[in-house]
């Protein structure tokens, strides 16, 4: 019977250890290394899709706006601080710029932005366009910060941003349906997404 050192029965409990421990649900995947145009383009396309916390903030938004301000012009104006101030934050976190509290914030813009949905909040447009816009920084930071500098960076990102202006556009849509008659799905939705964000919080500490 061959002979087995500790060495490597040391390292055969290691690994089945770490294969036994519970993996943390982390609020932002990880990011593709796909290095053609293409795949870049559409995972950055999938990315939204793919990462519930992007999901749900993006959803959170698009519903709030439709529910808190009939004007359609005003409703427009929360998404749009979204998009624009997470398109800074993407190419603030790709050039290098190392930026604090980055996962924290995100699962803590779920917690908010779900409690403004929920409690169907108005707030002044420019104070709700200030809010939504400081959550989507750190949102676009966190793409950004593991994205590498080229082209196809740039096309992940753009794909990113359509996918975010596609699910404002799909939660304003949602919003103005659930609230034509009723507000309580709505509510629901807030309340299920500040959950979600609070149970992220908690698992993150």
């Amino acid at each position: 019977m061959p002979s087995v050192s500790a060495s490597a029965i040391g390292r055969s409990l290691s690994a089945l250890m770490n294969c036994a421990l519970p993996v943390p649900v982390l609020a932002h995947p990880g990011h593709p290394a796909h290095p053609d145009t293409l795949s870049m383009l559409t995972e950055g396309l999938l990315h939204p899709l793919a990462g519930v916390d992007h999901l749900l903030a993006m959803l959170a938004v698009g519903l709030w706006s439709a529910t808190a301000y009939p004007s359609p012009k005003r409703a427009i104006t929360v998404p749009l601080s979204f998009s624009l101030i997470l398109l800074l934050g993407a190419l603030m976190g790709m050039a290098g710029l190392q930026i604090p509290l980055v996962e924290p914030l995100i699962m803590a813009s779920l917690f908010v932005l779900g409690l403004m949905l929920a409690g169907m909040a108005r707030l002044p447009v420019q104070a709700a366009a200030t809010l939504v816009g400081f959550f989507a920084f750190f949102h676009g930071a966190a793409h950004g910060m593991e994205l590498p500098e080229g082209g196809g960076a740039m096309l992940f990102i753009l794909g990113f941003m359509i996918s975010t202006l596609l699910i404002h556009c799909t939660g304003m849509v949602a919003g103005a349906i659930l609230t034509h008659r009723h507000t309580w799905p709505a509510r629901l939705a807030g309340a299920g997404i500040a959950s979600y964000g609070a149970v992220l919080m908690v698992a993150g500490q």
